[in-house]
């Protein structure tokens, strides 16, 4: 499926319209969603380290600490692209499906345009820019531990802060972005795939929505667990 998304690619000037209207249908379109659970986790985050910081000898900046590590290698990255497999991945699946239900796909064909380069390839191109999105989520995030650790009354901003800066190691960051990008790459492709070879009528729009949502869960944990043994394990 892969090859024949970048045969036969439609003209500039019309693939740059398509490119656009996904990036606006599936990044900007997920920025709400993504900002508002990203600021109340992380808030929870810090609330629940703080009240498990019985021993009055520990730090109070390991709750800026964990906040930090717990948001940047875990939560932004994978907890929030198995929101996305939800949210963009049924999207692109019924968006699709209905498409190949109404025989859309067909008429594409028959005018000799590459259905798949058509509505494949801008999907995959405006997904590339998943990994802004994950950067806003990382920063509210930590915000959000922030303002629930100073607000609350667990911590002082400066131990918070202190907490952040604390033995931070940069590859972290790329950790979480190249985690990202594979991830990028399957929410673009497994729905698409899903939507693109669906049979049936209508009802089985819904079904393989369903479908290619587990899927794309499944693979982004697989994927999780086989980035980390590859970039983590020493």
């Amino acid at each position: 499926m892969l090859k024949e998304v970048f045969n036969k690619p439609l003209k500039w000037s019309a693939m740059k319209n398509l490119i656009f209207k996904e990036i606006d249908d599936l990044i900007i379109g997920s920025l709400g969603i993504v900002a508002f659970i990203s600021f109340f986790v992380g808030g929870v985050v810090s609330i629940q380290t703080a009240l498990n910081l019985t021993n009055p000898l520990i730090p109070r900046n390991l709750i800026g600490f964990a906040t930090r590590q717990s948001v940047i290698l875990e939560f932004a990255p994978t907890f929030i692209s198995i929101i996305m497999a939800g949210k963009v991945g049924s999207f692109i699946t019924s968006s699709i499906g209905t498409m190949r239900v109404t025989e859309q796909i067909d008429a594409l064909e028959v005018m000799g345009v590459n259905s798949l380069n058509y509505l494949v390839f801008p999907k995959i191109i405006a997904l590339l820019l998943y990994p802004f999105v994950i950067g806003i989520s990382m920063f509210l995030g930590i915000l959000g531990g922030w303002m629930a650790g100073v607000y609350g009354g667990f911590t002082s901003s400066d131990e918070f802060i202190q907490g952040l800066q604390m033995d931070f190691i940069p590859f972290h960051i790329a950790y979480a972005f190249i985690k990202t990008m594979i991830f990028a790459i399957l929410l673009a492709t497994i729905p698409s795939y899903h939507g693109y070879f669906m049979k049936g009528g209508a009802l089985e729009v819904g079904k393989a929505s369903t479908v290619s949502f587990v899927w794309t869960s499944v693979s982004i944990i697989l994927a999780n667990y086989i980035l980390t043994q590859l970039l983590l394990s020493k």
